[in-house]
């Protein structure tokens, strides 16, 4: 289970800094008079911040294409290639790619700009503020496999944010049937909406039934919970957590990010 975690990331419960995009052509609230170089200013002011902060790895995503597509259009990762593709040469750490919420887009994405893994919702029947949400993972295994990016780490997003399963499951039988069906990398489990606590029975209940699939604490890692949370998950997508004064609009703060990432060394030390 960890050999390809610490393969990739090079140490054990590695955290994921969310690097979030502003809006983008095409988005209803896209600048267009700042226009794209704001856009890869942001992106790469955070990613420093990030990065000198110390964190394992960084996940570029579209985060600010509200209301979010479920088939994104081609804009959307043609800008997010430019913007990783203009600042490539400063990223420091393995990175990875979501574009919301498009699994084959997000593979695209991968293969185009060498991410080493991306995460989406490739399963599941979702009602969600989005409409309904039909994700077919067999079909996105097969696209990444057309594309020459099955080095590509899969991380199923197992509880969607801001949507509901259609059947009445419960998330560890999703999580049995997830891992037995389409042998997903690794398993996210989330709250209802970025920034809302991973719930700790259920983190502990899905790695309970999932055996050597890593599970990763997806949204609400903060500080005063990481270590709780680490003593379970495998490791961490953290966003909201490290933004000037937790508030996810805002651009990232170093000083939270490098007192959060000295509080998992410390506790890395402990295992």
């Amino acid at each position: 289970m960890s050999s390809w975690i610490e393969d990739v990331f090079g140490v054990k419960k590695p955290i994921i800094a969310m690097c979030h995009l502003l809006p983008l052509p095409g988005d209803p609230y896209y600048d267009e008079k700042k226009g794209m170089k704001e856009v890869v200013d942001w992106a790469r002011r955070d990613l420093q911040a990030l990065q000198n902060g110390g964190v394992d790895a960084v996940m570029f995503s579209n985060e600010f294409s509200m209301p979010y597509l479920t088939k994104v259009h081609t804009v959307t990762v043609a800008s997010m290639a430019r913007v990783i593709g203009e600042i490539m040469h400063e990223i420091r750490v393995p990175f990875g790619v979501n574009v919301l919420w498009d699994p084959e887009a997000s593979l695209d994405l991968a293969a185009a700009t060498g991410a080493v893994f991306v995460r989406e919702i490739f399963s599941g029947v979702y009602a969600s503020d989005f409409g309904l949400w039909n994700p077919n993972a067999g079909e996105s295994v097969r696209h990444r496999q057309m594309i020459n990016a099955k080095n590509v780490k899969l991380l199923f997003n197992i509880v969607p944010e801001a949507a509901k399963y259609l059947a009445d499951r419960d998330v560890v039988e999703i999580a049995r049937s997830t891992v037995f069906n389409h042998r997903p990398d690794g398993l996210c489990v989330s709250g209802l909406t970025a920034g809302t606590q991973t719930d700790m029975s259920v983190l502990k209940k899905v790695k309970e039934v999932v055996g050597d699939t890593p599970v990763f604490a997806n949204t609400g890692v903060r500080l005063e919970n990481v270590r709780e949370q680490l003593k379970i998950a495998d490791g961490a997508v953290v966003g909201t957590t490290f933004k000037v004064n937790g508030v996810f609009e805002n651009h990232v703060d170093p000083d939270r990010v490098k007192s959060f990432m000295d509080t998992v060394r410390a506790f890395r030390k402990t295992l």
